[in-house]
């Protein structure tokens, strides 16, 4: 005669079976982006700044910084804020030549502009000597025979006096370097390398380690997952530490994905490779919110 299972050896047996519960996944809420770029531009974007808005807050993100290589978006994000409210949005300067190249009278008058929104001020971008001079085109110098030039001095002062954020744009290693001291020695609260290992800018591990011993924030931006590009922001990551690292998009150009979309895979991809979700909870919502100057 055959013997019942018991209900125990059932159990057991439909549990080899089952999949086990999926690990909580990483989600947007709370999060920040401070490197998005939108319509309207000069160059193709795959949103406008509007949309952009909307998109992120339905997603459950917290704020926005809108970046322009060609103009300043502090007025464009007192807009979108009266168009959508419910989601922090930010704009600022990047001292490229449309913009007068490293202009202390923009900046300042930037920080003017009705709302208080511009907050963050890029270091020259497309138009920096690292970037332009390779190619034969004009550039706004940050630095000459190793030492800043008077104008970037007199900028620095400027973020300081207001508190704003200071970002070293697409300058060289060296040169975000002295920018950084500068800033510290001027009192800047708030100093971040701009997406410190992209080409545009190739800082080495040791010197994003130097950058955040100085008191520096790196910024990490959107790769596909499971590149070779993406295995060395995972490296790059790990050797800085989450605590001085911020995650961002930099993305809203033409067929990339949006920018929510971009930076919750950029999250998972970092679950998959081992990081906590507290560590990434720290690079997407604890750090970007701090510099910005937001409530924990």
């Amino acid at each position: 005669m055959p013997v019942k299972p018991s209900a125990f050896v059932l159990l057991f047996a439909l549990a080899l079976y089952m999949p086990l519960p999926a690990v909580r996944a990483q989600t947007l809420t709370g999060a920040i982006d401070i490197h998005a770029h939108s319509d309207p531009d000069g160059k193709p974007r795959s949103i406008d700044a509007i949309d952009l808005a909307k998109l992120a807050k339905s997603r459950g993100m917290r704020a926005i910084v809108l970046k322009n290589h060609y103009e300043p978006t502090a007025s464009l994000a007192y807009i979108v804020r009266k168009e959508v409210p419910g989601i922090e949005v930010f704009g600022g300067i990047s001292l490229d030549l449309t913009n007068g190249g490293v202009n202390p009278t923009a900046v300042e008058w930037m920080t003017s502009v009705k709302g208080g929104y511009g907050r963050v001020v890029w270091m020259p971008t497309f138009d920096s000597e690292h970037n332009a001079a390779p190619e034969g085109r004009p550039f706004a110098r940050v630095a000459k025979d190793g030492k800043l030039v008077p104008e970037v001095v007199q900028v620095i002062g400027i973020i300081a006096k207001h508190n704003l954020v200071l970002e070293t744009g697409h300058s060289s290693p060296s040169e975000a370097l002295l920018l950084i001291r500068e800033g510290k020695r001027q009192g800047v609260q708030n100093i971040v390398v701009t997406h410190a290992i992209s080409r545009s800018v190739g800082m080495s591990i040791r010197e994003m380690q130097e950058a955040a011993k100085l008191g520096a924030y790196l910024e990490f931006v959107y790769v596909k997952p499971g590149s070779e590009e993406g295995k060395a922001h995972v490296n790059a990551i790990r050797a800085v530490g989450p605590e001085y690292c911020i995650l961002a998009s930099d993305l809203g150009q033409a067929n990339t994905p949006l920018h929510p979309d971009g930076l919750l895979a950029f999250y998972q991809y970092l679950k998959q490779q081992g990081f906590a979700e507290a560590e990434i909870d720290r690079m997407a919502k604890v750090n970007p919110a701090k510099v910005l100057g937001l409530q924990p």
